[in-house]
């Protein structure tokens, strides 16, 4: 029993923390995430994916064949003036597409909402409509939303957008929207090419991800009753699919997620958290003014079309958008299509198209690491601050060396998601870490304490009355006459012996002897204050240093101690009764001596004087 008790003395420290290891780890993953922490730690989360997509994003290049084409503030300003008022006619679309088409571009997408207008132009629409559906290539949106049922009663859609998605081995349960703004319906009927440009943003406002896959259910006519799910693509992935399929043979014909929770696109994968959403990998910060994909301004393309059908030089490069992607879209804060992003405050929301298309074309979309590896992550981190803790001694070592694993672990993250595209935690595990780097602090330091007692109890303390040792009492008196010198109060030193102890060792035994020296300690610590030491001075000799004590009232104190010595049979054993005297000497500080020696020499010759006088009594010279 005693060599197990020591065995879990001397990995005390293991054990502890082992325990405060779980405990942490159960507390942040079962306990902790209600609502509002996991909020918290999802904002932090989010920052440092953030930071990190800074960082990285300055060694990617954005795929130059996609172009951009923006109605900015100077363009805005242009069409305002020219058509007098927002939205502006389709027809102005409708030319804008011949001219772009004219040069062979491989696609375009209209990043715009071609909704029923009050200032709507008939004869405008159709053309647009006539224009659209001439070119197989070009693309369109829709927006859904959950505006309420009063307002607005859920349009009808019909099967032609809807798209047959395999969802049998994966957990996917897309995003569903209850209400749609609808497009004009004759563009649903002259094209398929229509895909919806939903981007919900996070808690704290950002865009970081969009909904691959919407669900948009079918809904009774006239009635809030839904009869079926229907699935739509957002409307990159759909120009992306027929990429893939034109231009690599990627014979991508049925929708299938697998077991991974990956869109398979041919070659490639998208990966899908269980909303449907995927992580964008972002290409530096754009801004108004892009320095990643190409931009054009929207007033730009109507001049250079003006310019050429007057025969005159044009302002754009001939065949600028040739075998080019082309998302056509809007930059101006007044038409609220200005995203903020983890690279970016201020982007333009046809830029996330153009993201989404580029990390497709260079399969580069993030995904997160499972929960088991990121709890394995935490683990080792936490791991790692431990060791710093109970390893290495020094404090400034240790702290520097953990700071270097959390430095180390940072640059991990970052490297995972620049080769890998892997979103590692860095919010729990590094809060975890430093949690319990101070708290495994908290408990090594605690132990420290307790050993350092523990030892300076074994050298001050006598083992078998628990009494002061003969070396504190030294101690001690030196520390008393230093303090009484500079106080003016003086001190008194009480010099106990039991009397005739010899004979009742021989009588009784030894261990009779222990416990009566055992009872005497007790009863002395018991009749002097707290701030007075008991010690054991040699064999039955005691001594008690009076604090703050004159020597009258110190001589009271001794008798009284003598008397309650006496008063009191001791019981040896349940048979055995026995009386215990003691005899005791008197010393003050400064009357009876100045040395620590003078006046242990006063107060024994007081016991002796009171041996000499027939014992059990305070002596007096």
């Amino acid at each position: 029993m005693n060599n197990f008790i020591n065995l879990l003395y001397r990995h005390r420290y293991d054990i502890f923390f082992s325990i405060l290891l779980f405990i942490l780890i159960f507390a942040f993953f079962i306990i902790i995430p209600k609502e509002e922490t996991k909020n918290i730690i999802n904002i932090t989360e989010n920052k440092t994916f953030d930071i990190r997509q800074n960082i990285i994003s300055k060694n990617k290049k954005a795929n130059k064949d996609i172009v951009i084409v923006t109605v900015d503030d100077p363009s805005y300003e242009y069409l305002i003036d020219k058509y007098g008022d927002w939205p502006i006619p389709r027809s102005v679309y409708a030319d804008l597409l011949n001219y772009i088409q004219a040069q062979n571009p491989k696609y375009v997408a209209f990043d715009l909402l071609f909704i029923k207008t009050l200032n709507r132009i008939p004869k405008s629409d159709e053309k647009f409509i006539k224009v659209f559906k001439k070119y197989n290539n070009t693309y369109t949106a829709i927006n859904f939303d959950d505006y309420s049922f009063d307002l607005r009663m859920p349009p009808l859609i019909g099967k032609k957008l809807n798209s047959e998605i395999n969802f049998d081995k994966s957990k996917i349960k897309p995003l569903k929207f209850t209400n749609c703004r609808m497009i004009i319906p004759e563009l649903i009927e002259a094209t398929d090419n229509i895909g919806h440009i939903n981007t919900p943003k996070s808690d704290d406002g950002f865009i970081r991800t969009v909904p691959i896959i919407i669900n948009y259910p079918k809904y009774q006519k006239n009635s809030t009753q839904e009869i079926e799910d229907n699935y739509y693509l957002y409307l990159t992935v759909k120009l992306a699919i027929d990429y893939l399929n034109k231009y690599e043979n990627a014979g991508i014909k049925n929708l299938i997620i697998d077991k991974n929770n990956n869109l398979i696109l041919g070659s490639r994968k998208i990966p899908l958290m269980n909303d449907a959403q995927t992580i964008l990998n972002w290409y530096g910060d754009s801004g108004l003014i892009a320095d990643t994909f190409k931009y054009v301004s929207f007033w730009q393309v109507l001049k250079s079309l003006e310019a050429k059908n007057k025969g005159e030089k044009e302002l754009l490069p001939k065949d600028f958008f040739k075998d080019k992607i082309v998302y056509i879209g809007t930059n101006v804060f007044s038409l609220s299509d200005i995203k903020t992003v983890p690279t970016s405050k201020y982007l333009p929301g046809v830029e996330i198209h153009a993201t989404l298309l580029n990390n497709i074309l260079d399969n580069n979309l993030i995904h997160k690491a499972s929960l088991k590896y990121n709890i394995l992550i935490s683990i080792i981190l936490a791991l790692s601050a431990a060791y710093t803790v109970f390893k290495i001694r020094s404090v400034s070592i240790s702290v520097i060396l953990f700071s270097c694993f959390i430095m180390l672990y940072l640059y991990f993250s970052i490297f995972v998601m620049e080769k890998f595209y892997v979103w590692i935690w860095v919010a729990i595990p590094v809060i975890l870490a430093i949690l319990i780097f101070i708290v495994a602090y908290i408990i090594k330091y605690f132990f420290k304490s307790r050993d350092f007692e523990y030892t300076y109890k074994l050298a001050t303390t006598d083992g078998l009355t628990e009494l002061y040792n003969h070396r504190f009492f030294q101690e001690q008196i030196r520390k008393n006459i230093i303090i009484s010198d500079k106080t003016k109060i003086p001190f008194s030193l009480i010099i106990i012996d039991i009397d005739f102890f010899k004979k009742f060792n021989d009588k009784y035994g030894h261990q009779a002897g222990d416990a009566v020296l055992k009872h005497v300690a007790r009863t002395l610590k018991s009749c002097v204050r707290n701030n007075d030491f008991v010690c054991r001075y040699g064999g039955e000799e005691m001594t008690i240093l009076l604090n703050n004590t004159n020597h009258k009232d110190a001589v009271k104190i001794a008798e009284d101690i003598c008397t309650s010595i006496a008063s009191k049979k001791y019981a040896l054993n349940p048979d055995l009764e026995v009386n215990i005297t003691i005899s005791l000497g008197v010393a003050t500080y400064p009357d009876n001596g100045k040395t620590p020696s003078e006046i242990i020499e006063y107060a024994d010759k007081c016991l002796y004087k009171a041996k000499e006088n027939g014992r059990n009594q305070v002596g007096n010279l």
